[in-house]
């Protein structure tokens, strides 16, 4: 099977890149022997481009992805975050490649107004459309041509390594990666519980209150040095939606407190997450866990192992796959039971 593969590949970034969904996506598909062929929609754009600006090479980066899908001739094109891609591109790419299945993958929250535009707007043209919110939160989106599908946020036995639910000594007790302070107050949570916690425990917080933040391999060691993680999303509450961070520390073995309006109850096995609804609710979990080590241990080893056993890039990759091509399930995905709207 040949698969295009339309992403952001980060290729300008010279290594200080994101932890990416959309690269371990593509490590997937290769991982479980499809052929592949990536097309970086920003970075062909910007190598086109007058001055490479990459606005202006925008056109030019959409008929180039027309050149390779009529050269490589795909069974399968599953699209990113790639706004400057246009629907008349994707219904330009079945005039030259009549049999091909178009899947789009978009891992931002629908509470972004211009992300859940996005949505509609590609749900016109593609096969399929998967989200990384629960298939409740989806069924706005239906009436149109894609069927809709959620999708998790996989671990990569690559990329999350660490395992910190091993560890014993740390440089940091409690971990809040976060730059972005537009459509949420979660700001004023975590502030409330630094306060709260002040004196009792390490609480690192890269990219707030004044702490530079970390990306690339800096990420990495952050990650692999921290015993707990806060996944705190900008607005809580969206069935099964979490920002990528949750894969990345859970992945890498730290403790994970979530918000317990997300239900991931429904999904996670028990003795894995840690859920809380208010402040007090999370700082008392903090200290529990912090002042039991082998609570803390035990959550964390099983929150890592089902990352790594139920969500990583191979079922993940196979999965999506399976749901654009409508083929038989080749696993029991674990979120199948909210997986299509």
């Amino acid at each position: 099977m040949r698969i295009l593969h339309v992403a952001h590949q980060q290729w300008r970034n010279y290594g200080d890149t994101r932890v990416s969904w959309a690269q371990k996506l593509l490590h997937g598909l290769i991982r479980c022997g499809y052929q592949v062929r990536p097309f970086g929609d920003r970075d062909t754009a910007a190598f086109l481009a007058p001055l490479g600006i990459r606005q202006l090479g925008e056109r030019a980066a959409n008929r180039a992805l027309l050149q390779t899908v009529e050269a490589y001739q795909p069974d399968l094109v599953i699209v990113g975050h790639c706004p400057a891609i246009t629907n008349t591109t994707l219904e330009a790419m079945r005039q030259r490649c009549p049999a091909v299945t178009i899947a789009v993958c978009n891992n931002d929250p629908l509470f972004v107004p211009e992300n859940a535009a996005r949505i509609a707007q590609r749900c016109t043209v593609a096969d399929a459309i998967f989200v990384s919110t629960g298939a409740p939160e989806l069924r706005r989106f239906s009436g149109q041509r894609a069927r809709l599908w959620h999708m998790p946020n996989p671990v990569d036995p690559a990329v999350e390594r660490a395992d910190c639910s091993q560890r014993e000594t740390f440089d940091h007790d409690l971990l809040f990666c976060s730059k972005s302070n537009d459509l949420t107050e979660r700001g004023k949570l975590v502030a409330g519980l630094r306060e709260a916690l002040a004196g009792e425990l390490r609480f690192h917080t890269p990219g707030s209150f004044g702490v530079p933040g970390v990306w690339g391999r800096h990420y990495d060691d952050t990650l692999a040095v921290s015993k707990m993680g806060l996944n705190l999303n900008r607005q809580e509450g969206w069935h099964w939606y979490a920002s990528a961070r949750m894969a990345q520390m859970g992945g890498n073995g730290l403790l994970l407190f979530t918000h317990a309006d997300a239900h991931f109850d429904s999904l996670f096995p028990e003795e894995t997450l840690v859920y809380f609804r208010e402040l007090e609710d999370l700082k008392r979990a903090v200290m529990r866990f912090h002042h039991d080590d082998d609570l803390r241990r035990h959550y964390a080893a099983n929150t890592r192992h089902f990352f790594h056993t139920e969500m990583n890039i191979d079922l993940y990759a196979r999965y999506i796959v399976e749901a654009s091509l409508g083929l038989h399930w080749s696993h029991d995905y674990a979120w199948l039971e909210h997986a299509r709207a």
